[in-house]
């Protein structure tokens, strides 16, 4: 993987290991040569990843819409800053730019990108590895629910082991870099019996 786009809060949360793994994020991509892609912000966690690679020479690409270049404000160090028109452009472009994703901690938008990826990825759209960094049990309870999703149906099991979770950052990469895509699963949730 040579680029990994980065969901995360534009907020940095109350507690501090949320920050503390952004920037170790950023370093530890910058350290392995792949390039960040993220949502071109220097506040919240957004600021973290790119600072933690920025000062570790590694290089970083910030999407940004117009609208929100003045309220999150935009990261003036990046490599390159693209501006799109909308959020949903945002996501597009990000997606278009990575070889895989990983969420950190965040809120309604980091929610939303992830499941866009999510669902994108069950339609059979991308085969890009997706990871989420699990800080601080942030995540336990998107894992419950998922594995409800599946119980109850909505979503087939493979679908659900296909989004690689861990506390650890290397093992996250590393689970990406061996991560081979399920079939196209979006219709398998069918009862058999």
């Amino acid at each position: 993987m040579k680029r990994i786009a980065v969901f995360c809060g534009s907020s940095e949360g109350y507690n501090e290991l949320f920050r503390e793994a952004a920037y170790e994020l950023g370093t530890i991509l910058a350290l392995k040569s792949i390039e960040v892609v993220y949502g071109g912000a220097k506040v919240g966690l957004m600021g973290a990843v790119a600072d933690g690679a920025l000062l570790h020479s590694g290089k970083v690409t910030g999407v940004i819409p117009y609208f929100l270049k003045t309220k999150e404000v935009a990261h003036e160090g990046l490599t390159e800053l693209i501006t799109v028109d909308s959020m949903h452009e945002r996501k597009q472009v990000m997606s278009k730019l990575c070889d895989g994703v990983i969420t950190l901690p965040g809120g309604w938008g980091t929610m939303d990108e992830l499941f866009e990826m999510m669902t994108w990825s069950q339609l059979g759209l991308h085969t890009k590895p997706i990871g989420v960094l699990n800080v601080n049990g942030y995540y336990d309870a998107l894992k419950v629910l998922c594995n409800n999703m599946v119980q109850d149906g909505f979503i087939a099991e493979p679908v659900n082991d296909s989004l690689l979770i861990s506390e650890s950052p290397d093992e996250l990469l590393e689970m990406m870099f061996n991560y081979s895509p399920p079939p196209v699963a979006k219709w398998l949730t069918e009862r058999t019996t």
